[in-house]
């Protein structure tokens, strides 16, 4: 079909709007009669709230209402932990935990208002970090937790017993750290409610139906009185979920004020209120045997959650295991973690959710022990590679893998062995390669017993097609591969398709842009509607032509007797704009409307945490060649690729886009950002002191697709938005100790840890001789 981009590099439906400055974001939309809101925030990392003075706020002309704690629901709400209320009760958690909200005619009279509101705290001990929540006698950040939000125990096969059977065993302790999620828009909320009661919330987020929910909870409502439309959303990885508040305070405003409410965070408001990512400390042992085949692994994490959980347990979960199933040779594992509570800003979930984390150390380990026995890395992991067929350790079900397609891509792309036998020379700068690789789920039972999509498609009277869904896209193309499908499947433009932005009112129920699923599960919801609505037009033509379904052909938008070169002649065909007419107008006609709804037949993990919870898995593999400045510590990322296992790629200028912009904020996360924290108070919530890469730090992200055309994805596409943010860390890690001999495993990898060490190789070498 000449019409079809299956396949195809395929500019974003949005594009335009974006780039001509008509799309319309949160903080874009205005309403007549529309308030603007302001929070005061805590600034005690744990206090007791004593009083509140509100009155010469309250007193201020244009102040429309003024709400503390004491005037929200009691309700306790949360992901899975019921902790949390929409402003701080009794005492706050956190710096930055939002204590009052005010509500007035412009923004400068909201600020004039809260300088007016007068706080008095009684501080309390503050829980500074893991070590300290976990000692003895160390005060609570919620009572009866112990300061222990989630712990998991996992144990396969006889752990001990094959770290006997090992040749190199290697064990160390890593340290990971919090990232800012680093979207351009930060969080926008407009919300109002109508005369009717119902309140609207028009908001930047990745998952309007289980916001809807949130909502319900904390708002101690009805779900069906609510109802959220997304707005045009800035970038979200992972920060735009159910966690952020800005949003949850807009929403109860709305409904006191009985006016429009719009809350527009600033970029420090957006740096407090954000969930950045877990960090983690993990000490991990592996172990392999003369072949290279791992034969164990043993690992213990500690986790901080900060003040609230959040979906941060759920993010440790995919740390305790998900990198093991890319080893299909693993089959001894024991894992102990706690997520931890402490008086720090929340963390929760970010891109890769929780596998960077332990797939950093994961990479890093294999790289020594691929040492010890005389490998090359890449070999390694070839030997370990999971492979289409293999149940995994924790019962992954794998339809397909391009896992060692990938690994070879990047050696050959890279030039890999040649600089791996260079010299590394003598010189002040010197260069190194590392690799690393991952896997990552598309799609993941995780939220109740449904991991499905719903997809309806409405036919105009001129034959073009309203694709409803209630998945998001928050600018990783899931409107565009939406249109792709429908587009393909009834033979008609890309420009005939029109994807409406999920609307709870309106769209049919969908969980969002969550766990790479969007391809994976609302694909083939797509396909199937597509195919009974031309099911249905092929029912009406065939009545019109007096021709069996199986005699029809359609192309271009028309349905014709015969072939497509004398139907026109012979005038026995239908555009899909004379059929979806003629279906509405005859007895007992109805406008053309299809339904159609795909849940994978996948399960819910077990208390254990075996179970194939995904119907696909993506890989990624990614090699880095670094240079280092033996006199200033600095290392710079000189070239990488990175090869994505995405099944089938749809749209390979996405992927391409979409791998590029994992692997920026790998090298980010590695190299340069890292929220400062002294006592529990962020030091760096501004882009002038948070050091984000940029495009002098960068190099030319050179990236590579790998089709393994996966047995349950749309004409095998799988999920290809995060696999490849995961193994960056670990690659830049092992190059850096290629280039010059010392391994830092605490990220991020900054000068003053290479001269650090660097210091401390030489006087280790110094000692050896003198000896």
């Amino acid at each position: 079909m000449e019409h079809s981009t299956i396949g195809r590099d395929t500019p974003q439906v949005t594009a335009r709007d974006k780039v001509l400055g008509r799309a319309i974001y949160g903080g874009d939309l205005k309403m007549p009669g529309m308030l603007h809101l302001k929070v005061i925030r805590s600034p005690y990392a744990h206090a007791r709230i004593v009083r509140i003075e509100t009155e010469a706020a309250r007193a201020l002309p244009g102040v429309h209402l003024v709400l503390t704690g004491e005037d929200t629901p009691t309700r306790l709400s949360g992901v899975a932990h019921k902790e949390h209320r929409i402003l701080a009760t009794g005492k706050v958690r956190f710096i930055g935990e939002e204590v009052v909200a005010v509500a007035a005619v412009d923004e400068d009279t909201a600020r004039e208002a809260i300088d007016c509101i007068q706080i008095e705290y009684e501080e309390l001990p503050a829980v500074l970090n893991p070590d300290h929540a976990l000692l003895p006698g160390t005060i609570e950040v919620h009572h009866g937790s112990g300061n222990i939000a989630h712990e998991y125990d996992i144990v396969r096969g006889d752990v001990d017993a094959a770290f006997e059977t090992a040749v190199a065993v290697y064990e160390q302790t890593y340290e990971t750290h919090s990232q800012y999620p680093g979207y351009l828009e930060p969080m926008a909320t407009v919300a109002w409610q109508g005369a009717d009661g119902r309140l609207s919330v028009w908001t930047p987020t990745q998952t309007p139906f289980l916001q809807r929910m949130r909502f319900a909870e904390a708002l101690d409502r009805p779900a069906s009185t609510i109802r959220v439309v997304q707005a045009t959303t800035g970038g979200g990885f992972g920060g735009k979920t159910v966690e952020e508040c800005n949003s949850l305070i807009c929403a109860w405003v709305a409904t006191k004020t009985r006016r429009p409410v719009r809350f527009l965070n600033s970029r420090l408001d957006d740096f407090q209120g954000a969930r950045a990512s877990v960090p983690e400390r993990i000490w991990l042992k592996m172990g392999v045997d003369r072949n290279g085949v791992i034969v164990a692994k043993d690992v213990r994490i500690i986790a901080e959650c900060g003040a609230y959980a959040g979906l941060a347990p759920e993010v440790l979960q995919v740390s305790v295991m998900r990198s093991d199933n890319m080893h299909g040779t693993l089959k001894n594992v024991r894992a102990n973690a706690k997520l931890v509570y402490t008086n720090c800003p929340p963390r929760g979930a970010f891109r890769g959710f929780g596998g960077p984390q332990m797939t950093f150390c994961v990479n890093s380990h294999l790289d020594v022990l691929a040492d010890m026995i005389g490998m090359d890395p890449i070999d390694l992991h070839l030997r370990n590679a999971v492979k289409a067929g293999d149940v995994t350790v924790h019962g992954f079900e794998v339809g397909s893998s391009g896992l060692s397609d990938c690994l070879k891509q990047i050696r050959d792309e890279t030039g890999w062995d040649a600089k791996r036998a260079r010299n590394k020379g003598t010189g002040i700068r010197r260069r190194g390669i590392g690799m690393g690789a991952a896997i990552h789920v598309s799609g993941n039972r995780s939220m109740g017993d449904w991991d499905g999509s719903t997809v309806t498609l409405k036919m105009s009277e001129d034959g073009r097609v309203h694709l409803f869904t209630g998945e998001a896209d928050m600018g990783q193309g899931a409107y565009t591969m939406l249109a792709q499908i429908c587009s393909h499947e009834l033979a008609i433009p890309l420009s005939h398709v029109t994807v409406m932005p999920p609307d709870t009112d309106t769209a049919p129920y969908g969980l969002g842009s969550i766990a790479s699923r969007v391809t994976m599960i609302a694909g083939p919801a797509a396909i199937k509607a597509s195919r009974e609505m031309l099911a249905k037009l092929m029912s009406v033509a065939s009545g019109k032509l007096n021709v069996p379904v199986d005699g029809l052909q359609f192309a271009d938008g028309r349905i014709f007797a015969g072939n497509a070169g004398t139907s026109d002649v012979e005038g026995k065909g239908f555009s899909y704009a004379e059929l979806a007419r003629i279906y509405i107008y005859r007895q007992g006609g109805e406008g053309l409307q299809v339904t159609a709804t795909h849940d994978p037949s996948t399960v819910m993990a077990s208390s254990s945490q075996y179970g194939n919870v995904a119907p696909a898995y993506s890989f990624a593999a990614q090699a880095v060649e670094v240079e280092v400045d033996m006199e200033t510590g600095k290392v710079i990322v000189v070239d990488t690729f990175v090869s994505d296992d995405c099944g089938k790629a749809l749209n390979p200028l996405a992927v391409h886009g979409q791998s590029c912009g994992a692997v920026a904020q790998s090298i980010g996360w590695t190299l340069y950002e890292h929220l400062q924290y002294q006592n529990c108070q962020l030091l760096n919530g501004n882009f002038a002191d948070y050091t984000m890469p940029t495009s002098d730090s960068l190099p030319d992200i050179r990236s590579g697709i790998v089709e393994s055309n996966d047995p349950n994805g749309p004409y095998g596409a799988k999920g290809a938005s995060e696999t490849a943010i995961v193994p960056g860390a670990g690659a830049i890690a092992n190059a850096v100790f290629d280039a010059v001999g010392v391994r830092i495993n605490s990220l991020p990898i900054t000068p003053e840890k290479v001269l650090a060490a660097l210091a401390a190789l030489t006087k280790a070498q110094f000692a050896k001789v003198e000896s």
